[in-house]
Protein backbone atom coordinates (compact mmCIF):
# COMPACT_ATOMS: atom_id res chain seq x y z
CA UNK A 1 0.00 0.00 0.00
CA UNK A 2 1.26 3.60 -0.58
CA UNK A 3 1.36 6.06 1.68
CA UNK A 4 0.05 9.77 0.48
CA UNK A 5 0.93 11.81 2.18
CA UNK A 6 -1.72 14.75 3.34
CA UNK A 7 -1.25 18.44 2.51
CA UNK A 8 -0.98 21.54 5.38
CA UNK A 9 -3.40 22.25 7.01
CA UNK A 10 -5.03 25.34 6.17
CA UNK A 11 -6.33 28.24 8.61
CA UNK A 12 -9.33 28.87 8.38
CA UNK A 13 -10.24 33.09 9.41
CA UNK A 14 -13.10 34.01 11.02
CA UNK A 15 -14.09 37.39 12.90
CA UNK A 16 -14.36 35.97 16.52
CA UNK A 17 -11.53 33.15 15.87
CA UNK A 18 -9.43 31.14 13.76
CA UNK A 19 -9.16 27.67 12.81
CA UNK A 20 -5.55 26.57 13.26
CA UNK A 21 -3.98 23.45 13.05
CA UNK A 22 -2.92 22.15 16.58
CA UNK A 23 0.63 23.19 18.18
CA UNK A 24 2.33 20.90 20.45
CA UNK A 25 2.23 23.98 23.31
CA UNK A 26 -1.87 22.87 22.97
CA UNK A 27 -1.27 20.18 24.95
CA UNK A 28 -2.28 22.05 28.14
CA UNK A 29 -5.18 23.18 27.70
CA UNK A 30 -6.55 19.93 25.68
CA UNK A 31 -5.65 18.44 28.86
CA UNK A 32 -7.63 20.40 30.91
CA UNK A 33 -10.54 20.88 28.88
CA UNK A 34 -10.75 17.33 27.63
CA UNK A 35 -9.85 16.25 30.93
CA UNK A 36 -13.03 17.76 32.28
CA UNK A 37 -15.73 14.83 32.56
CA UNK A 38 -18.51 17.08 31.57
CA UNK A 39 -16.36 17.50 27.82
CA UNK A 40 -15.15 13.50 27.84
CA UNK A 41 -18.39 12.23 28.58
CA UNK A 42 -20.11 14.07 25.11
CA UNK A 43 -17.03 12.31 22.84
CA UNK A 44 -16.59 8.93 21.60
CA UNK A 45 -12.96 8.74 22.12
CA UNK A 46 -11.91 10.92 25.24
CA UNK A 47 -11.59 8.72 28.65
CA UNK A 48 -12.31 10.07 31.55
CA UNK A 49 -9.98 10.64 33.84
CA UNK A 50 -7.80 11.51 30.89
CA UNK A 51 -4.81 8.84 31.14
CA UNK A 52 -1.00 10.16 31.06
CA UNK A 53 0.40 10.33 27.36
CA UNK A 54 -2.92 10.40 25.66
CA UNK A 55 -2.76 14.27 24.41
CA UNK A 56 0.43 14.38 23.85
CA UNK A 57 -0.39 10.82 21.27
CA UNK A 58 -3.22 12.49 20.10
CA UNK A 59 -1.24 15.42 19.07
CA UNK A 60 1.01 13.21 17.22
CA UNK A 61 -1.40 11.64 14.81
CA UNK A 62 -3.08 14.99 14.32
CA UNK A 63 0.75 16.31 13.17
CA UNK A 64 1.63 13.39 11.04
CA UNK A 65 1.32 13.71 7.66
CA UNK A 66 -0.42 10.45 6.59
CA UNK A 67 -3.38 11.36 9.19
CA UNK A 68 -6.85 10.49 8.22
CA UNK A 69 -8.01 13.03 10.45
CA UNK A 70 -7.59 16.55 10.34
CA UNK A 71 -7.85 18.65 13.91
CA UNK A 72 -8.18 22.11 14.26
CA UNK A 73 -7.42 24.33 17.51
CA UNK A 74 -10.57 26.49 18.11
CA UNK A 75 -8.25 29.89 18.61
CA UNK A 76 -9.78 32.66 20.19
CA UNK A 77 -6.86 34.87 20.61
CA UNK A 78 -7.84 37.71 17.77
CA UNK A 79 -10.94 38.65 20.21
CA UNK A 80 -8.78 38.49 23.72
CA UNK A 81 -10.35 35.13 23.87
CA UNK A 82 -8.23 31.77 24.90
CA UNK A 83 -5.79 30.14 22.50
CA UNK A 84 -7.71 27.11 22.36
CA UNK A 85 -11.33 27.45 23.13
CA UNK A 86 -12.21 24.20 21.80
CA UNK A 87 -11.40 21.05 18.85
CA UNK A 88 -13.36 20.74 15.57
CA UNK A 89 -12.11 17.96 13.04
CA UNK A 90 -12.82 15.76 9.70
CA UNK A 91 -11.94 12.85 9.31
CA UNK A 92 -11.98 11.55 6.06
CA UNK A 93 -13.81 8.80 4.79
CA UNK A 94 -14.32 7.60 1.35
CA UNK A 95 -16.05 9.41 -1.44
CA UNK A 96 -15.63 12.44 -0.89
CA UNK A 97 -16.81 12.58 2.63
CA UNK A 98 -16.07 13.23 6.37
CA UNK A 99 -17.62 12.82 9.40
CA UNK A 100 -17.42 16.15 11.58
CA UNK A 101 -16.68 16.02 15.43
CA UNK A 102 -16.05 19.15 17.99
CA UNK A 103 -15.84 19.93 21.49
CA UNK A 104 -15.98 23.34 23.09
CA UNK A 105 -14.46 24.20 26.62
CA UNK A 106 -17.48 24.83 29.23
CA UNK A 107 -16.56 28.73 29.98
CA UNK A 108 -17.56 28.72 25.97
CA UNK A 109 -21.02 26.91 26.19
CA UNK A 110 -24.19 28.76 25.26
CA UNK A 111 -21.85 31.53 23.30
CA UNK A 112 -22.58 30.03 19.99
CA UNK A 113 -18.99 28.97 19.44
CA UNK A 114 -19.83 25.66 18.33
CA UNK A 115 -21.95 26.63 15.36
CA UNK A 116 -19.95 29.06 14.09
CA UNK A 117 -16.99 27.23 14.41
CA UNK A 118 -19.02 24.17 12.49
CA UNK A 119 -20.16 26.69 9.97
CA UNK A 120 -16.97 28.19 9.27
CA UNK A 121 -15.43 24.59 8.80
CA UNK A 122 -18.18 23.85 5.86
CA UNK A 123 -17.92 27.03 4.65
CA UNK A 124 -14.09 26.66 3.76
CA UNK A 125 -14.65 22.95 2.58
CA UNK A 126 -11.04 22.50 3.07
CA UNK A 127 -11.11 18.54 2.03
CA UNK A 128 -13.39 19.60 -0.51
CA UNK A 129 -16.43 16.98 0.75
CA UNK A 130 -19.23 16.20 -0.85
CA UNK A 131 -21.23 15.10 2.14
CA UNK A 132 -20.37 15.71 5.67
CA UNK A 133 -21.66 13.14 8.40
CA UNK A 134 -22.05 13.95 12.56
CA UNK A 135 -23.36 11.94 15.17
CA UNK A 136 -24.05 13.14 18.55
CA UNK A 137 -25.38 11.22 21.78
CA UNK A 138 -29.04 11.97 22.55
CA UNK A 139 -28.67 12.97 25.88
CA UNK A 140 -26.50 16.61 24.28
CA UNK A 141 -29.87 18.42 22.67
CA UNK A 142 -27.13 21.38 22.66
CA UNK A 143 -24.66 19.58 20.21
CA UNK A 144 -28.15 18.41 17.90
CA UNK A 145 -28.82 22.43 17.84
CA UNK A 146 -25.49 23.10 16.52
CA UNK A 147 -25.72 20.53 13.38
CA UNK A 148 -29.39 21.61 12.55
CA UNK A 149 -28.45 25.31 13.13
CA UNK A 150 -25.66 24.59 10.54
CA UNK A 151 -27.91 22.70 8.27
CA UNK A 152 -27.48 19.15 8.79
CA UNK A 153 -30.49 16.46 8.22
CA UNK A 154 -31.60 13.78 10.68
CA UNK A 155 -30.88 10.46 9.49
CA UNK A 156 -31.39 8.60 12.43
CA UNK A 157 -30.56 6.43 15.29
CA UNK A 158 -27.53 5.00 16.55
CA UNK A 159 -25.67 4.17 18.78
CA UNK A 160 -21.91 4.48 19.44
CA UNK A 161 -19.32 3.18 22.24
CA UNK A 162 -18.52 6.03 24.91
CA UNK A 163 -14.84 5.47 26.25
CA UNK A 164 -15.38 8.00 28.93
CA UNK A 165 -19.19 6.27 29.94
CA UNK A 166 -17.54 2.62 29.09
CA UNK A 167 -20.73 1.76 27.64
CA UNK A 168 -22.79 1.98 24.50
CA UNK A 169 -24.74 5.37 24.15
CA UNK A 170 -28.12 5.97 21.63
CA UNK A 171 -26.98 8.47 19.40
CA UNK A 172 -28.47 10.92 16.79
CA UNK A 173 -27.04 10.97 13.09
CA UNK A 174 -27.11 13.74 10.81
CA UNK A 175 -25.77 14.37 6.98
CA UNK A 176 -24.84 17.85 5.31
CA UNK A 177 -24.27 18.13 1.54
CA UNK A 178 -22.40 20.87 -0.05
Amino acid sequence: MEMKKIPVQAVIETERFDLRPLRRSDMGLIELYGGDERVARMTTSIPHPLPPGRTEAFINRALQDTRDEDVWAIDGTKSDACELMGLISLERMDRAQSEIGYWVAPAYWNTGLASDAVQALIEANPLQNNTIFASVFQDNPASARVLTHCGFEYLGDAESFSVARDTTVPTWTYLKKL
